[in-house]
């Protein structure tokens, strides 16, 4: 076994801190989402300190079902610091019950079809009804209008669709769809920032409540830069290069001589020009085929073979070393373990132990944005399955032979072992 696999394998122990105030405190968010994309967004706000309550079905979020050996990893990450309400949504009280945690919440985020929440009778009309300064999120693979906006709204889906598996991968090979979900993540962070972009317009300007058209496609098109302007430029679509850009040269991933795999970025022209002089080839700086940006570019293969050259008589450490030495940009590409052991990311406690009930300390990623004065932070586990049923609905005002009613009849629920 790694050292890395046990709890006693040296990471920082973060712990929780469930009293440090936030700079999100006060925030309450209502989020009915599903799946990654809603999940990122609240993860992101309730580690600054934002309240967020999700209401789950009674089978819960679907991350609970993407188990690892029976652990539900993915919702572990992203449903920290959250509380969970179980709800049967097909009962009849269900929406009237939704109805009554709308006051006082500053945003709602979903994941429906586009149509559901008009069809639950709770579209965005009726929710700024309730609640005039709502920011109300609605998260779709295409988008709440258009001709597809019916269609199912998998990131996978729209990682075609958007070009980014077509110019992603080798090109004798087939396109490559990313191996974790990248549309989605990249929605929840522009979803975060744009449900704090409008909640700012309500609370600093005077205006009022609003909604968020978030579809996944949008997102991860602007993620692929100026891909429709250099179409227009030349008249040809961005080519699968593998790791070669088609942007700036030399910049690729170069195998060393003990197996392993090193990065180089070369995207500025002085630092171009210290890779060749660094490996002995001053004499290439000249060269026209390499002299300028847009030359290296055209002959990259050539470019890479001649680092590659150089690279592959060198262990990827002895390869680090050398060219840190030159202050060129080079890195390793590592897998997870030598991440984990990797020294910066211990010092920099990228990645913490939490305790956990499955795994006795459970590794996760640590709030990624560092302020000074007021700082995220994991504020608590990611929640069982309804556990914070009776909590939730008695700070709403539900009195308490309402909420046993609740339970009762099956509307909502609790884990067998919170229940009095």
């Amino acid at each position: 076994m790694s050292p890395l696999d046990s709890p006693d394998n040296g990471l920082p122990r973060a712990g929780y801190t469930p009293g440090m105030r936030g700079p999100l405190d006060g925030l309450r968010v209502l989020d009915l989402s599903r799946l990654v994309a809603g999940n990122t967004l609240t993860q992101h706000l309730a580690d600054f300190g934002a309240t967020v309550d999700k209401v789950e079905p009674r089978d819960g979020d679907t991350l609970r079902g993407w188990r690892v050996k029976g652990v539900e990893t993915a919702w572990k990450v992203h449903g920290r610091g959250k509380r969970s309400l179980s709800l049967d949504f097909r009962h009849k009280d269900a929406i009237p019950l939704i109805r009554r945690l709308v006051p006082g919440a500053a945003m709602l985020v979903e994941s429906f079809r586009p149509g559901t929440l008009e069809a639950m009778g709770l579209g965005p009309e009726e929710l700024l009804r309730i609640e005039p300064r709502l920011i109300i999120v609605r998260i779709s693979g295409w988008g709440q209008d258009g001709p597809y906006s019916r269609r199912p709204g998998f990131g996978t889906l729209v990682e075609g669709f958007a070009g980014f598996a077509e110019m992603n991968g080798f090109a004798d090979r087939e396109p490559v769809l990313p191996p974790m979900y990248l549309a989605d993540t990249i929605a929840g962070l522009t979803g975060a920032f744009a449900a704090m972009a409008a909640l700012r317009e309500v609370e600093i300007n005077g205006g009022k409540g609003q909604v968020i058209d978030l579809p996944l496609l949008d997102p991860l098109f602007t993620a692929l830069g100026p891909q429709a302007a250099n179409y227009r430029l030349t008249g040809r679509t961005k080519p699968r290069t593998g790791s070669r850009s088609t942007g700036s040269a030399p910049r690729n991933v170069y195998r060393t001589s003990d197996g392993g795999w090193v990065c180089l970025s070369a995207s500025t022209q002085r630092m171009a020009e210290r890779v060749l002089r660094s490996i002995g080839r001053g004499d290439l700086v000249d060269d026209p085929r390499f002299r300028t940006n847009e030359q290296r570019v055209a002959h990259g293969e050539e470019l890479d073979a001649i680092i590659g050259a150089f690279i592959a008589e060198r262990s990827l450490e002895e390869n680090v070393a050398f060219f840190e030495a030159a202050e060129v940009t080079i890195g390793p590409v590592y897998d997870i373990v030598r991440f984990m052991a990797d020294p910066h990311v211990r010092a920099r406690a990228l990645l913490a132990e939490y305790p956990d009930e499955d795994m006795g300390q459970f590794p996760m990623h640590a709030v990624s944005s560092r302020f000074s004065g007021t700082p995220g932070a994991i504020r608590s586990p990611a929640p069982r399955l309804g556990q914070h049923s009776r909590d939730i609905l008695a700070e709403h005002g539900f009195s308490t032979t309402e909420i046993e009613a609740a339970l009762d009849s099956g509307l909502v629920s609790m884990p067998q072992e919170a229940t009095p």
